[in-house]
């Protein structure tokens, strides 16, 4: 599946509809039909035989049908499966919009495909640490197990509406959303 015209071949493949988010991939079970020159940039940028999608609808319906297995992603049709290459996380947070106050707070992320998830039990917040920077990487759960990377100035509006808490002996900065709060980083 790495000649130019299937990635083509695999649009017409991908079911219609209007609803956001993805599609029930994890219903479906095609063969695997080899990998395809496409890559997702850690700033949510996708490519196809190293050029950039420039066509927004394009990049949503591609990743209306994104699915991970394991370490590997994937995108995936009722009738064929194909590997692609994800740098970091398939999505980019790039909003948030927080509703309440408090332990009664809701954090709604908004990603670069214009998926829609509200932090909580089922939508988890991480931050990974670099072992050598300490530099952080957020991220949001969004799918199945799919994620988005928090893009760096909706971090910057998170850490504003940290606020401390003592967590086994450790105070720590998080924020509140669905009832739940996530540490964002020590103090």
């Amino acid at each position: 599946m790495s000649d130019p015209g299937k990635a083509g071949d695999l649009l017409v493949q991908i079911p219609k509809g209007d609803k956001r988010g993805g599609a029930p991939v994890h219903l479906w079970n095609p063969p695997f039909c080899g990998d395809i020159d496409m890559r997702i940039a850690r700033d949510g940028t996708w490519f196809y035989l190293g050029t950039p999608i420039g066509r927004k609808p394009m990049v949503k319906l591609f990743s209306s049908v994104i699915r991970r297995d394991g370490d590997d992603y994937f995108l995936v049709t009722p009738v064929e499966k194909v590997g692609i290459r994800v740098d970091d996380a398939p999505f980019v947070a790039v909003q948030v919009q927080a509703e309440g106050e408090g332990e009664e707070q809701r954090l709604r992320f908004i990603t670069n495909v214009e998926d829609e998830v509200f932090a909580g039990a089922e939508h988890g917040i991480r931050v990974e640490l670099d072992p050598l920077t300490q530099e952080p990487s957020p991220y949001v759960h969004v799918r199945a197990n799919l994620e988005a990377l928090i893009h760096r100035n909706v971090f910057y509006q998170l850490v504003e509406l940290a606020v401390p808490r003592e967590i086994d002996g450790a105070t720590w900065l998080g924020v509140w959303s669905g009832g739940q709060f996530f540490r964002i980083g020590t103090i």
